[in-house]
């Protein structure tokens, strides 16, 4: 038997696609959603920055990215 893969738009359809596996009692594995790697590589390189003590505060950030002049 194959196997069918669905990519909900929104909660509500999720929620309706879910209701009917189970109306039709048609097991399924809840997936949770995978980030793509390069992603993930962002998170752990501002990891190793924050952990270097290479950070700035909020306030900090603002002022130098948000209000320029």
């Amino acid at each position: 038997m194959e196997s069918l893969l669905i990519h909900p738009d929104s909660p509500e359809q999720l929620k309706t696609v879910k209701a009917v596996l189970k109306a039709l009692k048609v097991q399924f594995e809840p997936q949770p959603e995978k980030l793509p790697p390069h992603v993930i590589e962002g998170f752990e390189r501002s990891i190793k920055q924050y952990e270097a003590g290479q950070s700035i505060s909020f306030e900090e950030f603002k002022e130098k990215h948000m209000f320029k002049k």
